[in-house]
């Protein structure tokens, strides 16, 4: 059985895995979709590739809070 962390990784895996998927497809079988300008003249493609580096570092931080052990949020040592 895998251990808490390694699921939590899986599952935040698989949630990065199907966004950058959706970014893949939407550039294989639909670039049309990808060259609309939303927002002050940056094109779809661009303002996804941010948002897929601003998820990857979301989904960082959301790993590292939902993994720490319980000694480091009772914030005592024990020396």
């Amino acid at each position: 059985m895998p251990s808490r962390n390694a699921l939590i990784g899986a599952i935040l895996f698989i949630i990065y895995l199907a966004l950058y998927g959706g970014f893949v497809i939407l550039t294989a079988f639909a670039p049309s979709v990808m060259e609309i300008t939303p927002l002050a003249g940056v094109n779809l493609a661009i303002l996804y590739g941010f948002g897929l580096i601003l998820a990857a570092l979301l989904l960082a931080v959301v790993y590292g809070v939902l993994c720490r052990n319980e000694e480091e949020t009772s914030g005592g040592s024990d020396q």
